[in-house]
């Protein structure tokens, strides 16, 4: 079996196409769903690599419709989490790679270059952050930060988005947006924030980080309370504490009799 220190190596390696200038920015459909020609790039170098790592592997991949899934090992892979914050020169954007065997996640990284952060876990063999082990902070929800974000893909789950953020935040301490939400669930790994919440994410958007997380010592649920799927959008919820993840879950409820797509 392939070490995360040679996924490691493939992902940033990857990476320096990211600072290739001159990129090409195109819309998904909506104004707000952004693909640059580097996601296309890191993405075709990241199959291109990786399929030779493990020959015979499938891939689940953001860009271009990429779904091979009829294999023992799937790559799930997003080339930048964070296009938007990429293609306007923000630092929080990163390149997110896990690796799926036989519907569980066995190895995440989540590398961000502008931020000089490098995330990796393997199934068993806790969480680091270049090189370091992190671990999920031991601080009561009241004193918690939640990172969150309103549905920007789907504007119309704004207003539930809304609501639910509105109470969890009259309850904790404050709440973040990074525009990322591998960065953002690396975060809560590491300490730096507490809670995590977002309407309607993409396997690819939480797969390696979730992993990391776990690793860390920390919990992630979709909506009825299990693991978020890894075949389909999912509302996430993550904290370092499991009765925080219980917490924040409740509210969710409150506010959303069931998932509404």
């Amino acid at each position: 079996m392939i070490r995360i220190q040679e996924i490691t190596a493939v992902v940033k390696a990857a990476a320096g196409l990211m600072s290739l200038s001159g990129f090409d920015i195109m819309q998904k459909g909506t104004v707000a769903n952004l693909v640059t020609s580097s996601d296309i790039a890191v993405q075709h170098f990241l199959t291109e690599r990786l399929g030779r790592l493990l020959p015979g592997s499938g891939f689940l991949c953001e860009e271009e419709d990429v779904q091979e899934l009829a294999h023992e090992y799937v790559w799930i892979i997003d080339p930048i989490d964070g296009t938007a914050n990429y293609a306007r020169g923000l630092s929080d954007c990163a390149i997110s790679v896990a690796l799926e065997h036989k519907g569980e996640i066995i190895a995440g990284v989540v590398y961000s270059p502008g931020r000089g952060e490098l995330y990796t876990a393997e199934k068993g063999g806790g969480a680091f952050c270049n090189g370091h082990p992190v671990h999920v902070a031991d601080r009561p929800f009241e004193a918690g930060i939640i990172c969150t974000a309103m549905s920007t893909y789907r504007k119309e789950f704004a207003k539930a988005c809304s609501d639910i953020i509105f109470d969890v935040f009259m309850e904790c301490n404050d709440f973040r947006r990074f525009g990322s939400a591998a960065i953002e669930l690396c975060l809560l790994a590491a300490g730096y924030a507490d809670l995590y919440f977002e309407m309607r994410l993409q396997p690819w958007d939480y797969a390696a980080a979730s992993l990391i997380l776990r690793e860390a010592g920390g919990f992630i649920c979709g909506f009825d309370g299990s693991h978020p799927s890894l075949r389909k959008a999912s509302l996430v919820l993550a904290a370092s504490s499991e009765q925080g993840l219980s917490r924040l879950l409740a509210t969710v409820h409150k506010h959303l009799p069931s998932l509404p797509y």
